[in-house]
C-alpha cells in the first residue's frame, strides 16, 4: 500500500511484546508505554491482565486472531497501526509473547516504516521459554540439551507446515519448541519419525501456559498424537521434543497453595495490588478488574473550612486506607500543617486503615476488637461524651458508624464526604465467559460499593455462577442482593481473605479425595458418601457464615 507523505503531526507505534499470559512477566518497559498510550491494538494472546495496566483514557482495539477465526486480517491491522498513529496517538501493538518470535511483528514494522511512521520494538517474554519453564522443563540443560530450536508449526488455509526442516532437526540433540502446532501435531510426529527420530523420544503438549488452567500432557514422539486426542488438548498451546520433557524433580508452579485457582480482584486500582500480591504469593492467577474508581472530593469550601478550624475537634475518625490517604492529599492541597492535628485523638476501623496512617507517622488510639463501621461506632460512643468528632469518609458511607456514636453518647459530629465511588468496567472482559464457563473460580468483594461496581459491570452475568469471597457482613449482603453464592471471611482483613480462598480450596480437594475412595467400592456406596459429603460441606459451610454473623 502506498501512503502520501503526512506533514501533520505523526504520532508513534510501539510494538509491544505482553508476555505468555502471567501478566507479571509484562516488561518494566512494556507497563509503562500501557499506562501512557492513547490507543491499545492487542490480540488473543495477549493476557486480561495485561491489558487492565492501560491508560483510563486509551481506546482499545481488539484485532485477536486464533485458529480457523481470523477476526481481522494481518493487512488491516497494518492499516489500523497506520490510522491511529497519523493521528497523532501514542499507539501501543500489544502482541503475545515477543513480536519478533512468530508474531508478525517484522511485518507491522515493515508497513509502518513505508508510512514514515516512527516506531519501537518492544521485546517480550517468548512462550517458547516461559511456558515449558511454569512447567518445570528446563528447555536447555547441561545433560540433555545444548541447543533450543524454535519452530512455528502454523499451516496456510488448505497447507501443511512448509520450509521445516525435518531431517535436520531429526538429527540434532537439543530441545524442538513448536508454536501454533497442535492442529499439525500427526504431521508432526511422523515426519520427525520418518527422518529418523527416535520414537521413544520424550515429548509433551503444553496448553494454556503460565495460567491457573496450564495442563502438561507428557509421553513420547510416537504417542503424543494419541494422549493429545484422549485429553482434548485445546489452543494455545506449545509442543516440546527432547529429553529435558522427561524431567520430574523441576515442577513448581502446582506446588503452591493456590495453584490452579483464578480470582478476580475488584478493589480500586489504587488498593489492588496489595491483594493481588498476597494471592500470586500463595499460586493464584489473579485478575485485577477495579469495580470502583475513587474520586477525591477535596476542592470545596466545606472542606477548607474544616482543615482550617481543625482545632475545634478532639477526635478524628478514619473507615477505611483510601480515607487516610484523601485527606491528607486534603492537608496538602489546602496546605494545612500536619501539625496542627498533634492535638486530635485517632479512631481507625481496622488494621489496614492503622498501616495507612502509620505510614504517615501517626498512630491509632482506638481501634474496635471487630473491623466493621457498627463497632467502630461503638467503641467511639463509649469514649466520646460532648467532644467533637471530624469523620472524613466516602459520599455514601455506613449508617450504623453515626448510628452508633449518637446512641451513646453526645458527641457533635462531623461527617465529612472527601472522596466518591465511581463505576469502572472493562470492554476486554467478558464477565458471562469467566463466570459462566467457569474461567474464574472466585470473585473478591472488599466493600458493598465493589459488589454494585461489579454488577454494574457485568450487566447480562447470571449472578448464581458468581462464587463471592466478601470481606465482612454488608458486602455479604450487596452480594446476597444479587444472588451470587457468597462467603464471608472470618474478620474483615485481606489476610482472612486470603485464608477464606485457601479454606475453600482444600473443603474441594478433601470432597474429592473422598469421592474418589469411595467410587473403589461401588456406585451405591459412592452415591451415599457424595451426599453425606455435600451436606457436611455445605453444614460447614452455613455455621462458619452464622459464627461470623
Amino acid at each position: 500500500m502506498n501512503y502520501e507523505q503526512n506533514t501533520k503531526k505523526q504520532g508513534k507505534v510501539w510494538l509491544v511484546g505482553a508476555g505468555p499470559s502471567d501478566q507479571e512477566l509484562l516488561t518494566v518497559k512494556g507497563k509503562r508505554l500501557l499506562s501512557e498510550a492513547d490507543v491499545i491494538v492487542y490480540d488473543r494472546l495477549a493476557g486480561q491482565g495485561v491489558l487492565t495496566y492501560g491508560a483510563e483514557h486509551a481506546e482499545y482495539i481488539d484485532v485477536g486472531k486464533h485458529s480457523g477465526n481470523h477476526r481481522v486480517r494481518q493487512s488491516e491491522i497494518n492499516q489500523i497501526l497506520v490510522r491511529e498513529a497519523m493521528k497523532g496517538k501514542k499507539v501501543v501493538r500489544l502482541k503475545g509473547g515477543d513480536p519478533f518470535v512468530f508474531g508478525r511483528g517484522a511485518e507491522e514494522a515493515e508497513e509502518l516504516k513505508k508510512a514514515g511512521i516512527p516506531f519501537e520494538i518492544v521485546p517480550g517474554v517468548t512462550s517458547a521459554v516461559s511456558v515449558p519453564a511454569y512447567q518445570g522443563i528446563p528447555v536447555t540443560h547441561r545433560d540433555a540439551a545444548s541447543s533450543l530450536h524454535i519452530i512455528t508449526a502454523h499451516k496456510k488455509e488448505g497447507h501443511e507446515p512448509d520450509e521445516i526442516p525435518f531431517r535436520e532437526l531429526a538429527g540434532v540433540k537439543g530441545t524442538l519448541v513448536f508454536l501454533m502446532g497442535v492442529s499439525t501435531l500427526p504431521f508432526l510426529c511422523a515426519n520427525l519419525i520418518r527422518e529418523g527420530m527416535d520414537p521413544q523420544t520424550p515429548a509433551a503438549i503444553l496448553e494454556r501456559g503460565t495460567t491457573a488452567r496450564q495442563r502438561k500432557i507428557t509421553g513420547t514422539l510416537e504417542t503424543l498424537e494419541a494422549l493429545a486426542k484422549e485429553t482434548k488438548i485445546q489452543t494455545p498451546a506449545i509442543i516440546v521434543v527432547g529429553e529435558v520433557c522427561a524431567c520430574r524433580s523441576l515442577e513448581w508452579y502446582d506446588k503452591r497453595p493456590l495453584a490452579g485457582m483464578k480470582i478476580m480482584v475488584t478493589r480500586p486500582k489504587e488498593q489492588s495490588s496489595r491483594l493481588a500480591g498476597m494471592l500470586r504469593e500463595e499460586g493464584a492467577e489473579v485478575l485485577e478488574a477495579p469495580a470502583i474508581r475513587i474520586v477525591p472530593e477535596v476542592e470545596n469550601e466545606r472542606v477548607s473550612q474544616v482543615l482550617f478550624h481543625i482545632q475545634k475537634y478532639q477526635w478524628i475518625g478514619f473507615t477505611s486506607p483510601t480515607g487516610v490517604e484523601v485527606f491528607w492529599s486534603a492537608l496538602r492541597q489546602h496546605r494545612v500543617d500536619v501539625r496542627s492535628l498533634s492535638h486530635l485523638r485517632i479512631a481507625v476501623i481496622g488494621s489496614g486503615t492503622a498501616r495507612a496512617l502509620e505510614a504517615h507517622g501517626m498512630y491509632a488510639d482506638l481501634m474496635p476488637e471487630i473491623y466493621d463501621g457498627e463497632h467502630l461506632g461503638a467503641a467511639l460512643g463509649e469514649v466520646l461524651s460532648d467532644e467533637h468528632i471530624l469523620i472524613p469518609r466516602a459520599k455514601i458511607g455506613n449508617p450504623e458508624l453515626i448510628r452508633e456514636i449518637k446512641k451513646r453518647s453526645e458527641a457533635v459530629i462531623e461527617d465529612l464526604p472527601i472522596y466518591d465511588t465511581h463505576y469502572e468496567a472493562y470492554g476486554f472482559i467478558n464477565y458471562q465467559e469467566e463466570f459462566e464457563q467457569g474461567k474464574t473460580d472466585y470473585v473478591m468483594f472488599t466493600s458493598a460499593s465493589t459488589v454494585r461496581g461489579f454488577a454494574q459491570a457485568a450487566k447480562g452475568l447470571d449472578f448464581s455462577k458468581v462464587q463471592a469471597l466478601c470481606i465482612g457482613k454488608q458486602t455479604k449482603a450487596a452480594a446476597d442482593h444479587y444472588g451470587m453464592q457468597t462467603f464471608m471471611a472470618e474478620q474483615p482483613t485481606l489476610e482472612a481473605m486470603v485464608a477464606l480462598v485457601k479454606e475453600r480450596k482444600r473443603a474441594w480437594e478433601r470432597l474429592l479425595i473422598f469421592l474418589i475412595a469411595a467410587l473403589r467400592w461401588s456406585w451405591s456406596t459412592a452415591y451415599l458418601y457424595l451426599i453425606i459429603i455435600r451436606g457436611n460441606f455445605r453444614f460447614g459451610i452455613q455455621r462458619k457464615q452464622s459464627m461470623c454473623l
